[in-house]
């Protein structure tokens, strides 16, 4: 006869990812709705008790971070490691943006509060922090990749590149994407974020590329 532990132990994870989705999505609807991510409110919010967020996350950081990765899995980030890999530059320029955009896009009200409230809670800045970090890194290898592209990347280049890594960084933050989209779709400013980019790069693309 077959074991029952396997379908036992099965069932237990369905339970713990169900309750893990359970508390995340309630961080997501308080934030939106009062701006606030208390554990005690979460804990409320998703009927469930302050120490078994904590039993799941650790600490309010591992449930804002999960919050955040959540955001990423739903707005597709894992595409970047694609972008990344397009051996043309330019081509992984355009599939960076369209990448991040696609991913601001995904929550935008959740987002916004997310990035209003790291000004005002540490906990939140450090993660906010944390991931606006890793994509200034994208940016520098964005960067350095187009410089050799277009010519040396040596003695003047390096100081280019390193200026596009920092207009490549700011261009591509989500400020930037929720204020020329208006009332519009967010992933919407992509193409005039590219317009940008290319007028920084002196190398303007053909309207269709943008």
């Amino acid at each position: 006869m077959m074991s029952p532990r396997p379908y036992e132990m099965g069932r237990r994870q369905s339970s713990v990812d169900e309750t893990r989705g359970r508390i995340v999505a309630a961080a997501r609807d308080l934030l939106v709705e009062k701006g606030i991510v208390a554990v005690d409110a979460v804990a409320r919010r998703a009927d469930v008790s302050r120490a078994t967020v904590y039993y799941q996350f650790g600490t309010k950081i591992g449930l804002l971070e999960a919050l955040c990765d959540d955001l990423a899995a739903r707005g597709h980030m894992q595409q970047l490691a694609e972008a990344f890999g397009l051996i043309d530059a330019h081509a992984a320029l355009r599939a960076f943006v369209h990448t991040i955009a696609d991913f601001w896009a995904v929550d935008r009200a959740c987002t916004r509060r997310l990035r209003g409230l790291a000004a005002l809670d540490p906990d939140v800045g450090q993660v906010i922090g944390a991931r606006d970090e890793r994509r200034r890194a994208g940016a520098e290898v964005l960067a350095r990749r187009l410089a050799t592209a277009d010519g040396d990347p040596a003695s003047e280049g390096s100081q280019m590149n390193g200026r596009f890594a920092a207009v490549l960084y700011t261009l591509t933050g989500f400020e930037v994407f929720d204020s020329l989209a208006g009332d519009g779709p967010l992933a919407e400013a992509a193409p005039t974020v590219l317009a940008l980019l290319h007028a920084a790069l002196g190398d303007p693309p053909p309207g269709a590329d943008a």
